[in-house]
């Protein structure tokens, strides 16, 4: 079964081509749309109601503690990995007998880089397109969510707002960072991706550091 739809995302085998992706959305005017359809003028008040404080530490971290990976929080009978791929992919194909929940091959257009993806299902391949969150795990635990009972702490994992199929060795790179210490090098999509990170630290009260604070604020400014 094959279904096209625009703006979906996940798993990889062949690179097609590369997209230049500089100055264009999300960068260059003050009114341009960064995140879920908000201003970069509305995401730079947004970050203004966050708390600054310092990073705590990894302390105790470990990726369990936000639930078993991709679970299927809303019940639909499909796991939060696929749910995502199916909403980030295009012209994706489904394993027969799944109701179209496990994607087995499609195309992603990837936000991160710019490059067009040629995602294929298997044990060498998946991993070429990973799913991102947006705010990494690591960085949610030490900015306040090692404080939280372990029910908000899966939610956050698997809350689509947070979730991003992505180019996986771009998503590898990135680890635990923060804006401070990492942002997609395709400029282009760095407005919205830093107000989608506001977005998801507005929603959970999750705090910023202050260099993160002046990285976001930099990046939002040049919208």
């Amino acid at each position: 079964m094959v279904r096209s739809a625009l703006g979906r995302g996940a798993v990889v085998a062949t690179i097609v081509f590369t997209l230049a992706g500089c100055g264009l959305a999300g960068q260059g005017t003050g009114d341009q749309s960064a995140g879920s359809g908000k201003s970069s003028a509305a995401a730079l008040k947004d970050l203004n109601k966050l708390q600054v404080k310092g990073r705590a530490p990894m302390t105790g971290y470990d990726r369990d503690k936000f639930g078993p990976a991709w679970s299927d929080v809303d019940h639909n009978g499909c796991d939060t990995r696929n749910d995502i791929l199916k909403r980030d992919l295009k012209d994706e194909t489904f394993k027969q007998g799944t109701h179209d929940c496990i994607v087995l091959t499609g195309i992603l257009d990837d936000p991160y880089s710019g490059k067009t993806i040629k995602f294929e299902r298997g044990q060498k391949t998946s991993m070429d397109v990973q799913i991102d969150h947006v705010v990494a795990l690591a960085d949610a635990w030490q900015k306040g969510a090692q404080q939280w009972p372990v029910n908000k702490r899966k939610e956050l994992a698997n809350d689509p707002l947070n979730l991003l199929a992505a180019d996986g060795p771009l998503n590898s790179q990135k680890g635990a960072g923060d804006a401070a210490t990492w942002l997609p090098p395709r400029r282009a999509y760095r407005c919205t991706y830093v107000s989608r990170q506001i977005e998801v630290k507005i929603k959970y009260d999750l705090w910023v550091t202050s260099a993160e604070k002046d990285a976001m604020r930099t990046v939002l400014n040049s919208c």
